[in-house]
């Protein structure tokens, strides 16, 4: 497989000082001159990230900020935290608009102080609303909430729609006290069905071993970054299908947020089998196979899967989005079309623009 190595010279805004020190990485793309790179369509990633200030959280009493878990993060490009940085990196990339997720804010997913949780996420909300006015048709950010206080949930969630804000950003891993199969979501699955916008489940949010505060080390961080975590989007993903929600709120969306997709298509096959095989003789809440609930109710995002688009000739097409995964270590800057069309080359054109693009703006809403 073809590797690119990746300049951080290229991040917008970034010093020869600061890319000396950026982790150096490579991505897997095609061989393609200037010239066919610049002449492919501009893409929209359904997954990428900001870096909220420091100083943001400390707008909270100071009863609250003892709540706040420590979190060391990498060095991070400009373009992370200043939109209009933000934007030069998207033209530099080929990317006409981004779908935009927290960084430190994944982590309040898991604290345990419900009140902290809500005023945090307040905050963040205000500043990617701020952060995404420098150029609302090409920065999307995502609310966060938290679900603790159902009345509370939906007034955010539509302070943050009046906002422009898109989607509805949950944990993935529920406390264990309000797993995802209680009724207790109803009224947000309800207010997100009659907003059209997705639910957002987003991996390492929430009440995974992401709490365990990454102590794993050798052999057990590989179980973690892979069975651990693909585990807990396939289990979120079992707890959506088989309790209803789809059936309940037929216009109900789910997105998969950086869950990647391979796992999917065998999944769904194994769950229809034993639901086949079973509802001769169990009661289930579904009438519908899993895949044909999936087909119309679930979206899921991939980076670089090559394993997972094999699969865009026969399945996928109309539930799967692309990502760049910015400003994170896999992110695929600057070098995007290249690995995307490493991943897509073969398919039809018009299979390819609903991968990269036109999946994104039906789901969202997008007005670009």
């Amino acid at each position: 497989m073809p590797e690119i190595v990746a300049d951080a010279r290229k991040f917008a805004g970034m010093s020869l000082e600061q890319a000396s020190t950026f982790p150096q990485r490579t991505v897997v793309g095609a061989d393609m001159t200037s010239a066919a790179v610049a002449a492919m369509p501009k893409m929209i990633s359904t997954d990428a990230h900001v870096m909220e200030p420091d100083e943001l959280w400390l707008e909270l009493p100071k009863r609250l900020q003892a709540h706040l878990p420590k979190v060391a993060f990498r060095n991070s490009p400009p373009g992370a935290s200043d939109p209009a940085l933000r934007l030069r990196d998207q033209d530099t990339d080929g990317v006409e608009a981004e779908i935009l997720f927290p960084n430190y804010g994944m982590a309040l997913f898991g604290i345990d102080d419900h009140e902290t949780q809500h005023e945090a996420f307040r905050l963040y909300n205000d500043w990617i609303a701020n952060f995404c006015k420098t150029d609302s048709r090409r920065l999307y950010g995502s609310p966060c909430l938290s679900v603790y206080d159902m009345k509370a949930t939906l007034k955010e969630f539509d302070r943050a729609q009046s906002m422009g804000l898109k989607g509805a950003m949950l944990w993935q891993v529920p406390d264990p006290e309000l797993p995802f199969t209680s009724d207790h979501y109803d009224p947000l699955w309800a207010a997100c069905a009659e907003a059209g916008q997705p639910v957002i489940c987003h991996i390492l949010t929430g009440h995974s071993y992401t709490k365990e505060g990454g102590k794993a080390r050798g052999v057990e961080r590989v179980r973690n970054a892979v069975n651990r975590k693909q585990d807990d989007s396939a289990n979120t993903l079992f707890d959506f299908i088989f309790s209803g929600a789809f059936d309940r709120h037929p216009n109900l969306r789910l997105l998969l947020a950086e869950s990647e997709i391979g796992w999917l298509p065998f999944l769904l096959q194994q769950w229809d089998y034993y639901f086949d095989r079973f509802r001769r003789t169990d009661d289930f809440p579904i009438k519908r196979k899993p895949s044909e609930i999936f087909n119309e109710h679930v979206y899921g995002t991939f980076l670089e899967d090559y394993v997972g688009t094999r699969a865009f000739p026969w399945w996928g097409e109309k539930n799967c989005m692309w990502s760049n995964d910015y400003p994170h270590f896999n992110m695929t800057f600057p070098h995007s079309r290249e690995v995307v069309e490493f991943h897509l080359q073969g398919l039809p054109e018009d299979k390819r623009q609903r991968l990269i693009r036109d999946n994104a703006i039906k789901l969202f809403g997008l007005k670009l």
